[in-house]
């Protein structure tokens, strides 16, 4: 099949169909006659895959490493795990960030409410950013 056929019964765009082929995720033949890329049901299948390990948050990098480990005849499931442990981790530190990030700016906003606007004088742009305590 070619790629827009692919695309539509994996509901991706054509673009990203081809995407993934030029990244190596997907290795369709060579139809001789045209030199169109033929796909097969085994990159349809690949589709899937990928669609659902995006969904997780793997990367297309690790999409490839993925399949990699399994095209040299070894599970992928310690990779597998081993990626959305990492992930998580990163996930939390970053929440963790982002909400100290939360409570800093509504502080800044409680503060800020209760002081007067001022016109910039030469040696301040913004007195509200430079009344807080912030680096």
């Amino acid at each position: 099949m070619r790629a827009s056929e692919l695309s539509k019964r994996a509901g991706l765009s054509v673009q990203q169909v081809r995407h993934y082929t030029r990244i190596g995720l997907l290795c369709p033949a060579r139809n001789r006659r045209n030199n169109y890329h033929s796909y097969r049901e085994a990159d349809a299948a690949r589709l899937v895959f990928i669609k659902k390990a995006k969904t997780l948050g793997y990367t297309l990098r690790e999409i490839a490493e993925i399949f990699a480990e399994s095209e040299r005849g070894k599970s992928p499931c310690p990779l597998v795990r081993e990626i959305l442990e990492h992930r998580i981790a990163d996930n939390r530190r970053k929440i963790d960030d982002m909400l100290e990030l939360q409570k800093l700016i509504e502080s800044a906003l409680l503060t800020w409410n209760k002081m007067p606007d001022k016109l910039p004088d030469g040696d301040s742009v913004c007195h509200l950013i430079e009344s807080t305590g912030a680096n």
